[in-house]
């Protein structure tokens, strides 16, 4: 094999998406500021039970594993940022109070969750910790689609579902861990023929129950015919009412709920939420979910803080492939020389923000990155002195 060929999952990126990334990346971490968000910046590694403690086999089978040459200890590439920031906020801020935090680096994992998925994606977050009010989780809804629209993304669907009423319903009866599984993955599914197997011995409502999850998606509507259908409890109507308060203040998004939704059932512990651009946006038109977050109040217990918690992630690189790419930069062309009257314009240029491109000898007709649409020339009124020209105006006259 060549030595230049890249793992699997793994690519460069090229200029034109690289500065498209990062002018997101910019724009993200600014409107998370404008919310009040503070940038923090966990490491690459960290040793490995550090890293994963809390977060459940998932996440230990998308970690790259590997020694420290200096402790001997294992080591583990984080795969996602979250247990870090419930770490900071744990032991190193601990703070009373709120505490809004934002992040944005490359995470590693060993495998793709998806076809054409990169294994390095590039995750910016934010999350709020101390607060266990709904407020807070429809400020991250609402960062998370403000997010979404710097990024140029229309047309969002908000689709949100909260693993509440899955355990409301199993409260009645007491199942082995295999058992759960086993019902949480045919929920996901909508296997109702598969349910109802799983359900053959359990409780006559709570057996209906469970059947009746897979077709409880929909509108808002559906919560309605939820708090109808399902036994009643003060669990599965609180879950409910905070959905339905939700979706109520979900501003320029269309809404959608599936109770049966279990994404993540492990690590939330209440609501949890995606973000979709519609259909027409993305690869081969089809819908793309971009965001996603939720409620996962225990993420902190394992380092001894059990705060609430609530935020979002999205992947940079998947956002930048779903968007529009974004115009040439534009630029000044200029002469390369060492006259000293042209490398001081030049460098008067660069300094008032300006990019200025100097065209290398043998080099004058090449096509780069930079929309070059003025031109910096000797000015014909001043001797030893130069002007910028727009190229377009000069081609026109």
């Amino acid at each position: 094999m060549s030595a230049w060929v890249l793992p699997d999952h793994i690519a460069d990126v090229l200029p034109s998406e690289a500065r498209h990334i990062e002018e997101l990346r910019r724009s993200l971490l600014d409107t998370a500021r404008g919310y009040g968000y503070e940038l923090v910046m966990p490491p690459l590694l960290e040793h490995l039970e550090s890293l994963l403690t809390g977060t459940g086999e998932a996440l230990d089978l998308q970690t790259f594993k590997l020694v420290d040459q200096l402790s001997g200890r294992t080591l583990g590439l984080r795969a996602d940022s979250t247990p870090q920031v419930a770490r900071i906020d744990a032991h190193l801020l601990n703070r009373q109070g709120v505490a809004r935090l934002s992040y944005c680096g490359p995470v590693v994992h060993t495998r793709i969750d998806r076809p054409l998925a990169s294994r390095e994606p590039l995750q910016f977050g934010a999350e709020i910790y101390g607060h266990a009010g709904l407020e807070a989780d429809l400020e991250v809804i609402e960062l998370a689609q403000a997010s979404l629209r710097v990024a140029g993304v229309k047309g969002l669907q908000l689709d949100m579902a909260d693993v509440r009423v899955i355990d409301a319903v199993l409260a009645p009866v007491t199942l082995t861990a295999a058992q759960e599984a086993r019902i949480h993955a045919a929920l996901n599914a909508k296997d109702v023929a598969e349910l109802q197997v799983l359900a053959r011995d359990l409780p006559t409502n709570v057996r209906r129950d469970l059947c009746a999850l897979p077709r409880l998606f929909g509108d808002v509507a559906v919560l309605d015919e939820a708090g109808q259908t399902l036994q009643a409890s003060p669990a599965l109507h609180a879950a409910l009412d905070n959905l339905r308060w939700l979706a109520s203040h979900a501003q320029d998004m269309a809404v959608s709920i599936d109770l049966a939704d279990l994404r993540g059932y492990a690590y939330y512990t209440g609501m949890r939420f995606a973000l979709f651009a519609h259909a027409g946006q993305g690869s081969a038109g089809q819908s793309l979910e971009l965001a996603r977050g939720g409620r996962y109040d225990e993420v902190g217990a394992v380092f001894g803080r059990n705060r609430p918690a609530v935020g979002f992630s999205l992947d940079l690189k998947e956002l930048v492939a779903a968007v529009a790419p974004r115009s040439l930069v534009a630029a000044i062309r200029a002469p390369w020389g060492m006259d000293a009257s042209l490398r001081n314009a030049v460098a008067g240029l660069r300094a008032q923000g300006h990019t200025v491109v100097c065209v290398l000898p043998g080099h004058e007709h090449e096509v780069d990155e930079f929309h070059c649409d003025r031109e910096l020339v000797p000015d014909a009124a001043q001797a030893g002195a130069w002007a910028v020209k727009n190229i377009q105006t000069e081609i026109s006259q």
